[in-house]
């Protein structure tokens, strides 16, 4: 039997095969066994070798010829296959046009999306995202930012200690109060002019209620540089409530304290929940503090090296939280960190 002959009867074979196939995995055993390496076909065409050119190239259009029509024969197969849908008894039919369940697809959190904006509003002003430990040495955190072992300052940041102790029987590790240890650790290394901002977590040890839960976010922000006052201060802040708030609400500034700036003001933004007219989420006052700022303290700066009559510089700390609260008028801050997906898919 000749070589042509065999495809001819193994087309024959296969095809009638392929026709009794009512499932998936008979056809796929099919394509192996017909179109696979180790094929009949396969099997065939090694006798080709024994041949004359001619009949080389006469068998070869033949067994070229023999893949496309099982190919095509196969292609048909699996559609006829595709379209069948096997119901059990006593069933409706599958609407096959429905559309499919689409898979959950995660997001950023909300939080970190605000750090994202807030980020890039200050970077096209000119200054730089840095970030810092979140565990940190009680000299950054206090000593150098004005804040000796014995200044009131303290009482107001319940503190939590990590428990370690040096070799003097001190305690000088914690969880950091506020992002302004990196205005020290940055002007320790760069020189000025110096513009960053500084996002992340800060620990403080505080009751639980609408607008205070013991581990938040802040970013911080530092300027440094010779000629600085406090109307470049005002002037970045209220650029940044205008473009994340927009121009119609209202900002405050009024004089406030803290030891590592002076003079020290406190902004606020009228409180979206109620437009001013006082709710539980700013104490009735019609207002949100959102960040503490000033001018940074001369000494501050001569800690680090930086003369405080050739330079200037200003810094604001905002807790991050409230800055969505106060745009989407959310009036509990736990919302963020409860894990409720209700809450977070709107974000």
């Amino acid at each position: 039997m000749s070589l042509l002959q065999q495809l001819e009867e193994l087309k024959a074979e296969a095809l009638a095969e392929l026709n009794s196939i009512d499932d998936s995995k008979k056809l796929e055993s099919w394509r192996v066994q017909y179109m696979g390496k180790k094929s009949k076909l396969n099997e065939v065409l090694r006798g080709l070798a024994g041949l004359s050119i001619e009949e080389k190239k006469t068998v070869g259009a033949g067994a070229n010829s023999l893949k496309l029509d099982l190919d095509v024969a196969l292609k048909g197969k699996e559609q006829v296959l595709g379209e069948k849908i096997d119901q059990p008894a006593g069933e409706a039919p599958l609407d096959i046009s429905l559309p499919g369940r689409t898979p959950p697809v995660g997001r950023l959190h909300p939080i970190t999306q605000v750090i994202t904006e807030m980020s890039q509003i200050f970077v096209s002003m000119g200054f730089q995202v840095v970030e810092g430990p979140e565990v940190e040495w009680d000299y950054y955190n206090f000593d150098m930012l004005n804040i000796p072992k014995e200044h009131p300052a303290r009482d107001n940041m319940q503190t939590l200690w990590v428990d370690y102790e040096n070799e003097k029987g001190e305690r000088p590790m914690l969880l950091r109060t506020h992002t302004s240890p990196m205005q020290i650790r940055v002007m320790e290394k760069i020189k000025p002019p110096v513009r960053i901002v500084v996002p992340g977590k800060v620990y403080r040890y505080e009751a639980i209620d609408a607008t205070h839960i013991p581990m938040f976010t802040q970013i911080e922000g530092l300027a440094v540089d010779r000629g600085i006052t406090l109307a470049d201060l005002k002037g970045t802040l209220y650029d940044f409530a205008r473009r994340y708030f927009s121009s119609d609400r209202k900002a405050r500034f009024r004089c406030d304290f803290f030891p590592f700036v002076e003079p020290g003001v406190e902004m606020s933004i009228e409180c979206a929940v109620c437009k001013g007219n006082g709710c539980r989420l700013c104490s009735n006052s019609g207002w949100i503090e959102i960040l503490g700022a000033g001018m940074v303290h001369p000494r501050v700066l001569e800690r680090v090296g930086i003369d405080p009559s050739v330079y200037s510089g200003f810094a604001f700390g905002m807790g991050i939280e409230r800055v969505p609260m106060l745009r989407y008028g959310i009036d509990d801050i736990r919302l963020f960190y409860g894990g409720d997906l209700r809450f977070l898919r709107q974000f």
